[in-house]
């Protein structure tokens, strides 16, 4: 019975469990696995097998304890094997699970859109717009009003003030009366907000047959950089006009409303090689 005690004898950290560096060691690893636990069965759907990851795991564990180094060596090559197998078959996966949730953690980027479209009521928003380019055609005051589509206009917005306020369209004839300091300029109006007022747009450079001011050459000048849609009234004739891709449409206060959502329901044309 005696000539088999030496098989018995514990070895390996297991059998200096008394010192606390063990214990250290011990703990430390058993946080490395619940973290890989969590990536692996909470925050990312697909996973390997669980039976896999978690018996590699304590096998692991149990070959240090006792001190077998060559099935440390070869679970962790297959631990380690197996994960990145994971992670390489499912780069697709992996790369939105990093960019939508650890990325958002550290620095939330700037919405490009404010709140779901479907949150407001866009036929409802035009109409307001349409009563202040009506009211404000009749008196003859100039109008430029640009709208946001795909095509951020961020930088062009630093040039202007912001206002970030709910369209109407009394709000949309005090910033165009000319006794205020907002007059000169574009509003841009992005989903159902004034995001900016007295913006400045790079006017057209190219030739314009006909007698066109100011505000008709900055609004083809955005609509030739961007897919916006921008309106304008004459200050002189009160006359109402659409820009829309390098092109200006003249309207009337009848068909106003009509062109308006015609031009906000198209898409941009990608020019052909």
């Amino acid at each position: 019975m005696f000539r088999f005690a030496p098989l018995l004898q514990l070895v390996g950290p297991i059998a200096h469990m008394n010192e606390y560096q063990n214990y250290l060691g011990l703990v430390f690893a058993i946080l490395i696995f619940i973290g890989l636990d969590v990536v692996f069965f909470i925050m990312i759907k697909r996973s390997l097998p669980r039976g896999f990851v978690i018996g590699a795991e304590i096998a692991l564990l149990l070959f240090w304890l006792f001190g077998l180094d060559i099935g440390v060596i070869v679970t962790s090559i297959a631990l380690v094997s197996g994960c990145t197998l994971f992670f390489v078959a499912n780069i697709n996966e992996n790369r939105t699970f990093i960019g939508n949730n650890m990325l958002n953690k550290v620095a939330k980027p700037r919405k490009r859109r404010a709140r779901p479209e479907s949150l407001f009521d866009r036929e409802a928003m035009y109409h307001k717009v349409e009563n202040a380019v009506i009211t404000l055609s009749r008196k003859k005051t100039g109008v430029l009003i640009t709208f946001q589509k795909k095509d951020l206009l961020s930088s062009v917005m630093k040039t202007g003030t912001p206002i970030n306020a709910p369209v109407s369209s009394e709000l949309l004839q005090t910033i165009f009366y000319p006794g205020t300091r907002l007059h000169d300029g574009a509003v841009i109006i992005i989903e159902d907000q004034i995001a900016a007022a007295s913006v400045y747009f790079t006017p057209t450079t190219r030739p314009l047959t006909g007698k066109y001011g100011s505000r008709h050459r900055a609004a083809i000048g955005i609509s030739e950089v961007s897919d916006a849609v921008t309106v304008i009234v004459s200050e002189e004739t009160g006359r109402i006009s659409i820009a829309y891709e390098g092109e200006l449409q003249t309207v009337g206060p009848d068909t106003f409303y009509d062109t308006l959502l015609s031009y906000m329901s198209l898409e941009k044309q990608e020019d052909e090689e």
